[in-house]
This record gives C-alpha cells, structure tokens and sequence, in this order.
C-alpha cells in the first residue's frame, strides 16, 4: 500500500470517529489553559497509551517498561487516570489502536514516519555494535573497521544497519534474526544476546534502546558502541517522539509542553533503562550532562 494510501484509509477512519462523537453527546472537557481536548480524545479525564503487551524495553501489560514509565510520569503532569490499549506492534498496530480511537498517544514514534503526527523528539538515539569487554570488538566504533572483517556478527533482518553492513562486506558470516516476530513467544534482541554470550557470535548491532537494555542487564554487561560514524549507508541515528493523530492539533501541543517541562525527568528514566542518548552533535547524554534539550 503506497502513503498516500494509507493516509487516506486512516483519514477515513478518522471522519467516521469524528462523525460518531459528534452525536455521542460525549461533555466537553478542556485543559488548564482552555483548550478544548474533547474532540481529540478518546476520555479527556484518562491518559489513554497505545502499547505492546510484551515489548521490553519499551512496555509491558505489567506497566514494566520505559514508555510504561513514561505514561506514568505524564498522567501524574496531567493529573489523569492512565491506561491502556494494548495490541502487538507489529502490522496493523496504528489501525487497530490510534486510528481506531481506542487510545490517544504512542509513546515512541520515529520522527519523519507518516503514518501518525509526531511530537517534538524526546530523545535521540541509535544502533549500536554491542561486544564482550575486552574482547578487541569493544573498542570499534564504526562498522568500517577492519577489526569486523571475517567475524560472525548478528544483524536483525531488514533494519537499516543491515545495508552498512552489506556495504562493508560483513554480511558473508552475519547471522540474521527476524524482525517480525510474535513477541508474546520470541524475541530477537534476547536470542541476539544469549548467542553473543555464548560465543555463537562475535558482536551484534540492534537498535539502541533494545541494545542498552540488554547490555546492562548481561553477566558480565556488555559494551556498548553507538553507531554514529558511519560514512557509508543510511544514518543509523534517529530522533524519536510521540504519535498521536493527523487531527489532533491542541493534544499534540500539549505533549509538547510537557516533553519541554519534563526533559531531565525524562531522561532519567531512558538512562535508568540504558538507553544510549545523544545530543544533536552525537555526544552521549549521561545523568551528569543531562539537559532539557532530546
């Protein structure tokens, strides 16, 4: 399905909502600063989160993860009532959570994806080379190094290192892992890890925030290297916000505002996950250079 089709299917989605909140005699409900929020979500008096109910690092149906977290902090801002409409993220996720009305906000969106309207970043991260201390691979910081050529690294299928990599000539001995799984009874991050700590492979690369997480909680933990130096290939760093709908201007700004006001407490919670941040010129963000910019 081209863009353009899907923003028309969702813009469809959105004009039968409308229409049928229109004549639901649902009250009215406006914020603090008297913008009027009743039209834009599904309970003004509830933080309604689209989640995965198995998607750690991110969230869990056990309120586990760092977007769990993240809600948490923002219905306590809001003073609202949180909860959830949880759906695997995988395809169909925005259709069946977001475009549906069943819930207001994705807590972490790509910024540039079209298929919601995104927030202002709230962090900025990227794929990351994740090795054994002291094993040598620890200290590349690039794909390009010569130190990777010949070594069996692991690659989950289909995300944008896989080109950079392709392009260096690591792909020959690289062992893929799936990107679509069921993540209710697999995951490719922890099958990732368990073979890196076994030997089985010599490095892996996965998307920071999975790599962070995984990282810290490995015995020894794993060194991580975010992948920032890359002159060929796509970039692999991304800045990420929220989702919410097309239409829903004054909720958006909203969420604005309380990325901008709550930046540090933020960032808190993403470092406390291992969440590997980035400033805008690729410095690591650390609990001691915190700042209330993503």
């Amino acid at each position: 399905m081209t863009n353009g089709a899907r923003r028309c299917g969702l813009l469809l989605t959105l004009i039968t909502i409308t229409a049928t909140l229109a004549g639901s005699g649902i009250s009215r409900a406006q914020t603090n600063d008297g913008t009027d929020l009743s039209i834009e979500l599904v309970d003004p008096k509830v933080l309604r989160v689209c989640a995965d109910p198995r998607n750690l690092p991110f969230s869990n149906d056990k309120g586990e993860g760092f977007e769990n977290k993240l809600g948490e902090l923002f219905a306590e801002k809001l003073q609202k009532k949180l909860d959830y409409m949880y759906y695997p993220q995988a395809t169909g996720f925005v259709r069946m959570t977001l475009a549906a009305h069943r819930c207001d906000v994705i807590m972490g969106f790509p910024q540039g994806d079209d298929l919601v309207q995104g927030t202002n970043p709230y962090y900025r991260t990227a794929y990351a080379l994740v090795a054994k201390q002291g094993s040598g691979l620890d200290e590349v910081a690039t794909l390009e190094d010569a130190r990777l050529k010949g070594k069996h690294i692991g690659i989950v299928a289909g995300t944008p290192p896989a080109t950079n990599m392709a392009v260096n000539g690591l792909m020959a001995n690289a062992k893929p892992y799936p990107l679509m799984i069921d993540t209710r009874f697999d995951s490719s991050a922890a099958a990732m890890i368990k073979d890196l700590t076994s030997g089985e492979i010599d490095a892996g690369v996965l998307w920071g925030p999975i790599a962070g997480y995984y990282a810290k909680q490995a015995s020894p933990p794993l060194h991580l290297t975010p992948l920032v130096k890359e002159t060929s290939g796509p970039r692999l760093a991304y800045r990420i916000g929220m989702g919410v709908r097309p239409a829903d201007q004054n909720w958006k700004r909203q969420l604005n505002r309380l990325i901008q006001e709550n930046q540090p407490a933020i960032n808190k919670i993403l470092l406390d996950f291992g969440v590997p941040l980035l400033d805008e010129n690729d410095r690591p963000i650390t609990a001691e250079t915190t700042t209330k910019q993503p």
